[in-house]
């Protein structure tokens, strides 16, 4: 590999000052040559020690260069761009050029992880599309056709790798860094090879400023969530070995600690950087470790470049190559405990524009996505079984939300960290009086559209059975809601949103309608033309899917969090793990138990949550296929654009819990006092 290696590094220093493919190919060849010779640079200097030696100045420096092409001010001019590429080099072949250059960009991050094979395939493929722009009648789909067999040959090492790094501690390039490094000198965030601005430097710098035991009770709410997980849904974390731990650099200090609390629970860390290679990513989302996102417009042109090598074919060794790659890590799958994630809030929001020169998959592509998403997930499941691992989440602002951070940041810890007990009883008096009903209606005031009719599960021995999961802070951080898994038969009606940020993109006026509990209807505002508006929905909430059901019918009760949102005026920038908890809201896809229906869970009264399948997810008795989506989105209804929500009683009549946006039934009223006070305060 080292000599392969060299020579195409050879090879590709002379395409620098070649004059062998006519224009405008050449100036493609060109530039994206001398930035793979950069890259290679940095590796050399790497591997001599630069990183330990350098000044904080150097590496600023340098990690701007290497990212600077796709940067927002000079995206219209780059090749990673779809439409700059398709404007100078044609329709035939701008996409193409576009995905070599944007795989060829990753190997950024494998020149600090010491990835020769990963960098050399990449230098490979760009030599071999060289050539063939050598001869002026290039057809493109021998282009096309070199991409496809790159994706296809070396799918085996990199699905294979992405693999092994979500189970194999042995993997510790990151958690090398954060344990081992000295955090007070942000030095080290240079290291990880990502992105970084100010905004990560000074979220280093802030955590660097608190004392030791912030810090500690920080890791604690989120590993005690973790550990908790398993207590309350019966699951042994004993037989677990390895834990999973996704976060935004930045927050090293608090991960450390995290590490040290995990160990003590017999949990080694598994901490993988989101997925580089187009191979393994899925559309414009990140999973794992990351940076700050140097253009999310560049993340979102490029998120369905597997449009290029998507077939029949290709689906079915993926899924080969899947199949094996897990059997190999067999033993390490079985003990992996599922992950614990970090999430961040506070990021300019991102509303994306759709470039018809972007790769987009056909139907026909969309519905192989769709299978392959299914049965790939049945493999993880068989692996990683659903019904033994947990997870947790938690999220806290980072500094560009605003020079008002410190305080905001001080109030989320605080939401983090509210009386479970006092929540848990407010929230039994709500289900108590939920589990009287047959159906729930909730409708929207204002613009707001909201009409919908989610109907419940029939209680079969109401002494002993529950529909709704009395949901505190264990998985699922901050403390604050009631949730169900629907009957989907009689659920009708419309959900309506004003705005909304769901998986990192706005939407404008999202209208969801609903028969039966699926969706059969669907529109927002984001484009002028309603056949864009129902893409962009298809493409990024549906994931490629005809309909989806609903899969969830919750109510939020923190409304501390909404009341910090109201204050700082900063509701459009929470993450849905808090913006669920403020509010109505109702999950399209997959239910809240997927892949564990069949284990038993109870609420701290006793009773058991029947409420654990619907009349999708019960299709797993007959074919499995059919039973999961893969997806789970939140939408919520904040309080203010409430009208009510009512249960509607087996009996007859009505009981209201929420009017007016204000909870009215009784043993509910202390969640109204954060309301009040900010009312007194305006």
């Amino acid at each position: 590999m080292k000599e392969r290696f060299s020579l195409m590094r050879e090879r590709i220093s002379e395409i620098m000052t070649e004059e062998l493919v006519r224009e405008p190919f050449r100036d493609f060849f060109q530039k994206t040559a001398e930035f793979i010779i950069q890259i290679t640079d940095i590796y050399g200097k790497i591997k001599e020690g630069w990183l330990c030696t350098a000044s904080l100045q150097e590496l600023e420096e340098n990690n701007h260069k290497m990212y600077q092409d796709i940067l927002p001010g000079n995206y219209d001019k780059s090749y990673g761009n779809p439409a700059y590429a398709q404007e100078k080099l044609g329709a035939d072949f701008g996409k193409l050029l576009s995905f070599l250059y944007t795989e060829v960009r990753g190997m950024i991050v494998f020149v600090y992880e010491d990835r020769l094979f990963d960098m050399t395939v990449a230098m490979e493929l760009f030599v071999q599309i060289y050539n063939l722009f050598e001869d002026e009648t290039v057809d493109p789909k021998d282009v096309k056709e070199a991409v496809y067999w790159y994706v296809s040959d070396y799918s085996d090492e990199m699905v294979g790798r992405r693999v092994r790094e979500g189970v194999d501690p042995s993997l510790d390039f990151a958690a090398k860094i954060i344990c081992e490094s000295d955090l007070q000198d942000i030095r080290y965030l240079y290291r990880f090879g990502e992105y970084i601005t100010e905004n990560e430097k000074a979220m280093a710098e802030f955590l660097n400023t608190l004392p030791e035991e912030a810090i500690r009770a920080m890791a604690r709410t989120f590993t005690e969530g973790y550990r908790t997980g398993f207590v309350m849904t019966g699951k042994d974390i004993t037989k677990k070995k390895t834990v999973n731990i996704r976060f935004q650099l930045g927050f090293e200090r608090m991960v450390r600690e995290s590490i040290d609390q995990f160990k003590e629970m017999g949990l080694q860390p598994v901490i993988y950087r989101s997925a580089v290679h187009s191979v393994n990513r899925k559309q414009h989302h990140r999973v794992g470790y990351y940076g700050a996102v140097p253009n999310k417009q560049f993340d979102y042109d490029h998120k369905d470049d597997n449009a290029l090598y998507l077939d029949h074919e290709f689906v079915q060794r993926k899924l080969r190559v899947l199949q094996v790659a897990y059997e190999q890590v067999k033993d390490l799958a079985n003990a992996h405990g599922g992950p614990a994630c970090m999430e961040t809030f506070g990021e300019v929001p991102f509303a994306p524009v759709t470039k018809k020169e972007a790769c987009a998959l056909s139907r026909h592509q969309q519905k192989l996505q769709v299978s392959y998403d299914n049965e790939a997930g049945q493999i993880v499941n068989r692996y990683i079984k659903g019904e033994e691992r947990s997870f947790t989440i938690i999220a806290y602002p980072v500094k560009e939300i605003g020079s008002r951070f410190e305080e905001i940041f001080r109030e989320t810890v605080k939401i983090n960290t509210l009386d479970n007990d006092l929540y848990k009883k407010i929230q039994q008096s709500i289900i108590d009086a939920l589990d009287k009903g047959e159906y729930v209606r909730i409708k929207g005031k204002g613009e707001n559209r909201t009409d919908l009719t989610v109907h419940l599960h029939t209680l079969e021995n109401p002494d002993k059975q529950t529909n709704f999961e009395n949901c505190v802070a264990d998985v699922n951080i901050p403390v604050g809601e009631v949730f169900t898994s629907p009957v989907l038969t009689g659920t009708n009606g419309i959900l309506h949103v004003t705005k909304v940020f769901l998986n990192g993109l706005e939407y404008k006026d999202l209208q969801l309608t609903f028969k039966d509990g699926r969706i059969t209807q669907y529109s927002c505002g984001n484009f002028d033309s309603e056949e864009e508006n129902e893409e962009f929905i298809k493409a990024n909430l549906l994931y490629h899917h005809d309909t989806l059901p609903l899969g969830e019918f919750a109510i939020g009760t923190n409304t501390t969090a909404y009341v910090m949102a109201e204050k700082y005026q900063i509701g459009h920038l929470l993450p849905v793990l808090i913006a669920e908890k403020m509010g109505p809201h109702f999950a399209v896809g997959d239910t809240c138990y997927s892949w564990c229906e069949d284990t038993s869970v109870y609420n701290p009264d006793g009773k058991e949550i029947i409420a654990r399948d619907n009349e999708v997810s019960i299709l797993r008795k007959e074919d499995v296929g059919k039973a999961y989506l893969g997806c789970h989105t939140d939408i919520t209804i904040p309080y203010d654009e409430l009208e009510f929500i009512r249960v509607l009683l087996k009996e007859g009549g009505e009981l209201s819990v929420i009017e007016d946006g204000r909870f009215v039934l009784k043993g509910t009223e202390v969640l109204n006092a954060p309301l009040d006070k900010n009312c007194n305060n305006m």
